[in-house]
């Protein structure tokens, strides 16, 4: 079983039966979780809507907790600590027993793939077919082959829960990131996310004639702090 907690934006967190991870969260309360659990606190990169300090105050809950942060988050005096672990695009790291890969964000940072026991957890951070009508041909080409390009490295992972942005600013383009997402790897369930409290956006998805042979595997959120019990 696995509980997944959206707390808003990018943020989730996802409690396995020994570890928690904790992605992205930047605003609100922290969500309440074990604290006899091992927990992984992961930020993808250093955009005010993924990153918040606050973060760092878990250290007053438990022992047992580990920070990984994307290689362009500033060391400061929250993070030149022990249990910070700073991590580049296409690194590979093992943390509390978790595989921990990278991979490079095509806006900032990096996106994660989380493998622990038989559960392999995916979060895109802002890696995303970020198409923009008033940019350039070029920039948008460039854009589709990195992502592309970095979705690709997924094939042949067995990936039990995903995080993936739909971002409502991108107008008709908003889901091309999820739909080459979900065609291109083996995904269980995949969470959309980075939809800036536009929960309209689950309708569209629903509607949308390229996600008709997977939306039976999308999760629908429906609030911040909302939770999700999961079959592993």
């Amino acid at each position: 079983m696995i509980k997944v907690t959206y707390s808003g934006h990018s943020g989730f967190l996802a409690e396995l039966e020994d570890i928690s991870f904790l992605f992205d969260f930047y605003r609100g309360s922290l969500p309440k979780r074990d604290a006899k659990k091992k927990m992984i606190v992961f930020v993808s990169h250093a955009h005010y809507d993924h990153y918040n300090k606050e973060i760092f105050k878990l250290r007053d809950e438990s022992e047992d907790i580990r920070f990984i942060l994307s290689s362009d988050i500033p060391v400061d005096r929250w993070t030149d600590k022990p249990d910070v672990v700073f991590m580049a695009p296409n690194e590979e790291k093992t943390v509390f027993g978790c595989t921990v890969r990278t991979l490079r964000s095509n806006d900032q940072g990096v996106a994660y793939l989380v493998r622990y026991g038989k559960e392999t957890i995916y979060h895109a951070g802002d890696l995303n077919w970020w198409h923009w009508q008033e940019e350039s041909e070029t920039f948008n080409k460039m854009i589709r082959r990195t992502y592309q390009s970095e979705i690709n490295k997924l094939q042949g992972e067995k990936i039990g829960l995903a995080f993936v942005p739909v971002d409502p600013r991108l107008g008709e383009q908003y889901c091309w990131g999820l739909d080459c997402f979900m065609r291109r790897t083996d995904t269980k369930r995949v969470f959309p996310m980075h939809f800036w409290e536009n929960y309209e956006i689950f309708d569209r998805l629903m509607l949308e004639k390229c996600t008709e042979e997977y939306k039976d595997r999308i999760m629908r959120i429906q609030n911040e702090g909302q939770v999700f019990l999961l079959d592993s």
